[in-house]
């Protein structure tokens, strides 16, 4: 397809001590599609990335970028594929993704703990630092490794209500009670910088969005392709997303024929507002 970007990085063949110049293999690929790169100017400024093992003769990881749309569709907008995840490998990653997809400021980027994303983050030639760039954690994966360490349902659930909690006062709700049941629940908590992994802190980046299940949800559309050989991979992107944008497409149509003006999440969220609004009790207090 005209416009698709790709990035090639070959490794010289080394034998013992001895490399040979002249002749190169393969190493890591980055790439994305014009329609991605495109698609992502109208979804909100998020990217969710993950790495999932493939299992073909050459072994090796898949990175990738997912964004999502204003009406809670999924959209993967790039790939990569590296010898595994480690800081250099996420490293081609960001700085390629940032470069061809994701320029604009103030981007988030959700993501488990992994040490590999965690350096190729806090290295500036990566373009991921904030302004331009800002982290969070996914809580499914802070919530295991806090499982690790704090056995049973109840800490767990703790945890994970303190991070979803909208509010200054109901995250301190929540804490307070793992203050009570063990001490050490919350230090351990406190280890990590609160922007990262709740939400009453997260300035509105995250849009509501705790986790990278998204991400798993296209782990789970490219079934039946995680081993298969490089080009074939490569093909079977760009099959899939073809298919995707052309449902998309005709979705979008149908609606704008029916004459909604918005995306059907938009409007549903608006007309809950709207039934939740009429149970309100407004009560008026002494300005002074």
């Amino acid at each position: 397809m005209p416009g698709t970007v790709t990035v090639l990085q070959t490794s010289p063949v080394r034998v013992v001590d001895q490399i040979d110049e002249s002749t190169m293999y393969f190493y890591r690929l980055f790439w994305t599609f014009p329609p991605c790169v495109a698609a992502f100017q109208h979804c909100k400024p998020l990217v969710s990335i993950d790495g999932t093992h493939l299992y073909g003769k050459y072994g090796g990881t898949l990175l990738l970028a997912i964004a999502q749309d204003g009406n809670s569709n999924i959209l993967p907008i790039a790939f990569a594929l590296v010898e595994g995840e480690n800081a250099e490998s996420w490293s081609f990653f960001l700085s390629n993704l940032r470069t061809h997809v994701t320029s604009q400021e103030g981007i988030l980027v959700i993501s488990d703990r992994h040490n590999g994303i965690k350096a190729a983050l806090e290295n500036p030639e990566n373009g991921c630092l904030p302004l331009g760039a800002y982290r969070a954690y996914c809580i499914c994966h802070v919530a295991a490794n806090f499982s690790l360490s704090f056995k049973g349902k109840d800490a767990r659930r703790m945890l994970v209500n303190a991070a979803y909690a909208k509010t200054e006062a109901e995250f301190y709700y929540w804490f307070d009670i793992m203050r009570t049941e063990n001490l050490a629940m919350c230090d351990w908590a406190n280890r990590m910088e609160y922007e990262k992994w709740t939400q009453h802190q997260d300035s509105g980046r995250r849009f509501g969005h705790m986790t990278t299940n998204i991400s798993e949800c296209v782990n789970s559309m490219l079934k039946g392709t995680r081993n298969l050989p490089v080009i074939s991979l490569v093909k079977s992107t760009y099959g899939r997303l073809a298919e995707l944008f052309v449902l998309r497409g005709q979705t979008a149509k149908v609606q704008l024929g029916s004459g909604h003006e918005f995306c059907q999440a938009l409007v549903k969220a608006i007309e809950k507002n709207i039934r939740d609004s009429r149970c309100f009790t407004v009560t008026l207090y002494d300005k002074h």
